[in-house]
């Protein structure tokens, strides 16, 4: 399953993301792993969750993000649960076409590993493209 957190610039999306981790971290069973770039999420999440820095990774298209999300999940099944605070961000893309590529490899790495996604994306929601919207 992929759920989309989308917003204006400063509407409180990186605060849901971490609502839900939270809430995630009461209801699912198994790992979890929030990518961003940078550190600012550091002291808001609990120390159960994997936080990863793709900065440090220089992740640089959805083709790296697609295979560093594989290679968390073949170093660790126990993944139940993966979170993205700013997708643009860490993928350094914003690409529709890109985009609604990697968020459909997502739902089916998804539906075939039992995990689930987390991203948050700027934008209005009122106006999400359509390969946005189906995940809200």
């Amino acid at each position: 399953m992929v759920h989309i957190i989308t917003g204006l610039q400063g509407s409180g999306k990186t605060k849901q993301l971490i609502d839900s981790v939270h809430e995630a971290l009461k209801n699912e069973s198994g790992s979890m792993v929030c990518i961003e770039k940078g550190h600012t999420l550091r002291f808001d999440l609990d120390h159960r969750v994997r936080l990863v820095d793709a900065g440090e990774y220089m992740l640089g298209s959805y083709v790296f993000l697609k295979g560093f999300i594989s290679g968390l999940h073949a170093g660790n099944f126990d993944i139940t649960h993966i979170f993205i605070d700013n997708l643009y961000k860490v993928s350094h893309c914003d690409d529709p076409a890109q985009t609604e590529t990697f968020l459909n490899w997502c739902d089916q790495f998804a539906q075939a590993n039992g995990v689930r996604f987390t991203f948050t994306i700027p934008g209005d929601p009122d106006n999400a493209p359509g390969y946005i919207a189906k995940f809200l």
